[in-house]
This record gives C-alpha cells, sequence and structure tokens, in this order.
C-alpha cells in the first residue's frame, strides 16, 4: 500500500527529494561534484536519491553544477521522467562560462527537458509544480519551484538573491509549509566574474528570513550551506544558521536543520 504522507530528504548543498504516493521528486540533485572540486569540503556527503531509476521528475533552479547534474539525473529518473528547467544563458564564452558544463552534460543523456518559464504550472504524478521568478547572483536564467501535494505546500529557492517578487509569491502560492532557502551569503572571487565584487551572491541568513517572512512560510529549512567555503575564491559568511535561527525567532518561524540524508515529514 503506498503510504499517503509527504515524506522529504535533504540531500547534499540544495538537494531536496519529496516522496508522496510511493512517487518521488528531485530538486538541484546532484552527485558529480569533480566540477566543485576547488569549492567544497570533503567531509559533507551529497546521498542518492532514494529509487534510482524511478523518479518521476526533476526540477532544476539553475544550470550551474552545484545544481544541475544531468548525469546524475539520468540514472535517477525512470525513462521518460521529465526534468523542468529554466531558459539557457546567452551571451560570450565568458557570459556562460558557469553553466557551459551542465549543458553540455544534458546534451549527452536522453533525458527529456522542459524550459520552463515565470509562473508556470503543470501536474506531474500526484505533484503539483509551478515555477517562480529567482535572482541568480551571477546574472544567469534561474527559477523557484513551488510543490503541493497531500495537503502541503513547499517552496525551493535554489541559491537566490533577495528580490521584491516575494509578495507576488504569496499572493500567488502562498502560505507555504516548508521553505528551502539559501542562506550562505558568500563573496566570491571567480575568473570568469572580474573585476571581483565585494557583494554577496546569495541571500544572508537574515535577508532569508525576510522573504521567509514575507512569503508565508511556517518553517524554514536551510540549504546552500557549509558544503562550500573556500577563502578567498569563495567566502561562506559567518554562523548562518545561527544567525538563521535569531532573526526566524523574530518572526515565529520555526527553524528544522536537517543534515544530508535525513527524511522529515512537513510539521
Amino acid at each position: 500500500m503506498k503510504s499517503t504522507k509527504v515524506r522529504l530528504q535533504r540531500l547534499g548543498w540544495s538537494g531536496v527529494e519529496i516522496e508522496y504516493k510511493g512517487e518521488t521528486l528531485l530538486i538541484d540533485y546532484i552527485q558529480n561534484t569533480t566540477q566543485l572540486a576547488i569549492l567544497r569540503s570533503p567531509d559533507e556527503p551529497f546521498p542518492l536519491s532514494s529509487k534510482p531509476g524511478s523518479a518521476s521528475a526533476a526540477l532544476v533552479t539553475h544550470l550551474h553544477s552545484d545544481h544541475a547534474d544531468p548525469s546524475a539525473l539520468f540514472l535517477a529518473l525512470r525513462t521518460g521522467a521529465p526534468v523542468l528547467r529554466p531558459a539557457a544563458a546567452s551571451g560570450t564564452m565568458a557570459d556562460l562560462a558557469l553553466t557551459a558544463h551542465a549543458e553540455s552534460e544534458f546534451q549527452k543523456h536522453p533525458l527529456v527537458t522542459a524550459v520552463v518559464g515565470e509562473w508556470e504550472e503543470q501536474n506531474i504524478g500526484p505533484f503539483k509544480i509551478s515555477s517562480a521568478p529567482a535572482v541568480d547572483g551571477f546574472g544567469d536564467p534561474q527559477l523557484s519551484w513551488i510543490v503541493e501535494c497531500g495537503g502541503h505546500r513547499i517552496i525551493h529557492a535554489g541559491d537566490t538573491l533577495f528580490h521584491g517578487f516575494w509578495w507576488r509569491i504569496a499572493n500567488k502560492f502562498g502560505p507555504f509549509d516548508i521553505a528551502f532557502l539559501p542562506i550562505n551569503a558568500p563573496v566570491v572571487d571567480f575568473p570568469a566574474l572580474r573585476p571581483m565584487s565585494p557583494l554577496e551572491a546569495v541571500m544572508s541568513p537574515e535577508q532569508a528570513a525576510v522573504a521567509a517572512h514575507l512569503i508565508g512560510a511556517r518553517s524554514v529549512v536551510p540549504i546552500h550551506y557549509h558544503s562550500m567555503n573556500k577563502p578567498p575564491i569563495y567566502i561562506e559568511t559567518p554562523d548562518p544558521a545561527e544567525r538563521l535561527q535569531k532573526q526566524l525567532e523574530n518572526f515565529s518561524i520555526d527553524l528544522q536543520l536537517h543534515q544530508p540524508g535525513t527524511w522529515f515529514e512537513p510539521s
């Protein structure tokens, strides 16, 4: 008998797996971290999906290698399962530097991909999936994903910056039972992004707390922190989880800290 409970698993970095009625949905699932070797901590796990070869669909917030891994998706998805993704980046070779690897990997695997724009909605199996605006820290196309199943509403915000769409997201989709929000606010110095910006490329813990408040999130599961912190090229903001907890208390929003590989249910 298929369980009618919604279960979620936090995977590596920003990865999330959602299980409902015996079907699974993956968001920003990665396994191949060779492109991230210079950045990642060897101690941080990147767990496998729970049912290799049978996931119903995959959602990709954007095409950076820490969020998009077509080879992993090819092994995780059942035949014909869709991969929903934002549009390709455009511009010069330098403009495409952060998305080129994932785009080339998509060409190597017979995945069923669909480019999705903002504010689109569709149903895949027991999951209602919607897309919302997000703002990539480096100028590449990005989406946030909203998943509804089993009476629960979940948002996954990739590694977005703080932006002005939170109220519109709340008006259209909110409130949310769980918000997976990035919190590591890195300052980066990548060769393709010179001159270097001293500004943070992802939301800070304080900004994530405000975003959660604006969209009506009942609880926040922080993502996109601790796995990568390699000064001087990638400098994570200090104590992100502790700072997030302090700010969420101001809004009476629950904090859920889950290590990669941990399954949990919406509260």
